[in-house]
C-alpha cells in the first residue's frame, strides 16, 4: 500500500502522527511519503540548518519527506498564524497534486484546518480516498482558546470545517465524544472512526536516567506541557496554597512553556509559595526524566463542554510512564483513567477538589502508588499504543482501498 501523508508539522517537531507513525508503516510494508513545512514548530523560528526554498527532498529512515514553502509563525498574531496556515496549504495542493496519482490513500493531519482543504481538492482530483485525522474540534477550540472571538469569522471557520469533512472518505476521531459531536452537526456516523493518541514513545524510551533535582521528603506531583489559558494552572496554583497552609508534604512541579507561563511564575513570587517549582521546556527525550523522577502527574483544563470530549495528549504520556494520573478534566479523559484504575480523579477549576484528591493520593503506601501506575501502564498497551494504533490506522485505509 502507498501511502501519501500530509502534514504541516512533522519531524524534528513534535507531532503525534509523525516520523514514529511512517516508520510504523513501513514496518508493517507499506510506502510512505509525506508533505510537510519547514521546521519551524512551536516557537515560529525556522530550525538550525534549513532555509526556505520551493521544495527541499529528504529521505528519513526509509521515509521520502516532501518539504514545500510556508511563512514561518507561531505568534498571537492573528495575521502570521493566518499566513503560515495559507502559505502551507498552498504550497501542499500544487506538490499534492503532483503526488497523489502514485499512491492508493491520502492521510491528512488536522489541525489546520487548511490541510485538511488541501488534502481534500487533491483526493477528489485523483480519486484516491482520503483519511481526515480531526485532533481538534474547530471553531470550538478557537472559541476557548481565546485565538479567534469574532462571531462572523467563527461561523465562516464552522462552514469550512464542514466542506473539509464532506470531501474526506473518513474521519478518524481521538475520543467517543468527538465523534457524538461531529454525529450531531450532520456527519454520517459511518463515516466516523474513533483511534485514540499514543504517546511519543521512542523519545520518552530515551530518556536519560531522573535527575536529583526534586528534594527527597516531598510527595511530587509534576504537569509537564502547554501552560496557557485552557489548562488554567491558576487553580492548580490555588491548590498548592490550600495543602501549603495545612502543611502539607505536596510539591508541584511545572516543566514546559506558554503565554501564561510568566503570570504563573509572578503568582508564585508575589505570594511566596515554596512548594511550587517552574522549569524550562525540555525536548521530549528530556521529559521522561521529569516523569519518572514524579510520584504523580498532573492533568488540568478547564472546566469546559469542549474538554470533555478530550483527551489530553499528555494522558498518553503519563500512562506511558507508569505513574498515578491526576485527572482534574471531565468527560472522556476521566473514564479512561477511571477505566484503567491508573489514577484518580479531580473536578476541574476546582481548587478544593484538587487540594483533597492530591492529599489522599500523597498518603498511599509506595506500593499502592507502585500498582496504580502499572494498572495506567497496562491499559496504555493494551489500549492506546503505538503499535495498536497504526494496526487500526492500517485497517482503516485498507477498508477505504477495498471499496
Amino acid at each position: 500500500m502507498k501511502i501519501l501523508l500530509i502534514s504541516q508539522w512533522f519531524d524534528p517537531e513534535p507531532t503525534f502522527k509523525g516520523l514514529a507513525f511512517a516508520n510504523q508503516l513501513i514496518k508493517h510494508g507499506h510506502q510512505v511519503t509525506v508533505i510537510t513545512g519547514f521546521p519551524n514548530y512551536p516557537g515560529g523560528q525556522l530550525y538550525k540548518g534549513y532555509r526556505i526554498k520551493p521544495v527541499q527532498v529528504e529521505d528519513i529512515n526509509g521515509v521520502k519527506v516532501y518539504r514545500v514553502a510556508l511563512y514561518p509563525s507561531h505568534d498571537k498574531s492573528a495575521v502570521g498564524r493566518v499566513l503560515n496556515y495559507l502559505s502551507f496549504a498552498f504550497s501542499a495542493l500544487v506538490m499534492s497534486l503532483i503526488k497523489v496519482w502514485k499512491h492508493d490513500v491520502v492521510y491528512a493531519y488536522h489541525p489546520p484546518l487548511t490541510v485538511g482543504l488541501a488534502a481534500g481538492i487533491a483526493a477528489r482530483i485523483s480519486g484516491t480516498p482520503l483519511v481526515y485525522d480531526i485532533q481538534d474540534l474547530w471553531p470550538d477550540t478557537l472559541a476557548v482558546t481565546g485565538m479567534i472571538n469574532n462571531q462572523r469569522a467563527l461561523k465562516f471557520v464552522s462552514w469550512f470545517c464542514q466542506l473539509s469533512y464532506k470531501m474526506a472518505s473518513s474521519l478518524v476521531v481521538l475520543s467517543p465524544g468527538f465523534k457524538r459531536l461531529l454525529v450531531a452537526r450532520g456527519v454520517s456516523e459511518q463515516k466516523i472512526t474513533v483511534i485514540p493518541n499514543w504517546c511519543d514513545e521512542p523519545s520518552l524510551a530515551r530518556f536519560k536516567q531522573a535527575q536529583a533535582f526534586l528534594p527527597v521528603d516531598a510527595f511530587h506531583v509534576v504537569f509537564a506541557g502547554n501552560m496557557g489559558p485552557a489548562q488554567a494552572l491558576e487553580v492548580v496554583l490555588a491548590a498548592s496554597q490550600l495543602l501549603s497552609h495545612q502543611g502539607s508534604r505536596v510539591h508541584f512541579h511545572f516543566v514546559g512553556d506558554g503565554i501564561s507561563k510568566i503570570d504563573l511564575q509572578q503568582q508564585v513570587q508575589h505570594q511566596q509559595m515554596s512548594n511550587v517549582t517552574f522549569y524550562p521546556r525540555v525536548a521530549m527525550d528530556e521529559v521522561g526524566a521529569y516523569l519518572t523522577a514524579a510520584d504523580a502527574l498532573l492533568v488540568h483544563l478547564r472546566d469546559d463542554p469542549l474538554f470533555a470530549i478530550t483527551i489530553p495528549s499528555k494522558t498518553q504520556a503519563y500512562m506511558a510512564m507508569g505513574k498515578p494520573v491526576i485527572m482534574a478534566v471531565k468527560g472522556d479523559a476521566a473514564d479512561i483513567v477511571n477505566y484503567s484504575g491508573g489514577g484518580v480523579i479531580a473536578q476541574p477549576e476546582n481548587a478544593q477538589s484538587l487540594a483533597e484528591v492530591i492529599e489522599c493520593l500523597s498518603a498511599m503506601s509506595s506500593q499502592q502508588l507502585q500498582e496504580m501506575g502499572q494498572k495506567a501502564q497496562d491499559y496504555y498497551q493494551e489500549h492506546l499504543s503505538l503499535a495498536v494504533g497504526v494496526k487500526h490506522f492500517e485497517q482503516e485505509f485498507l477498508r477505504l482501498i477495498a471499496k
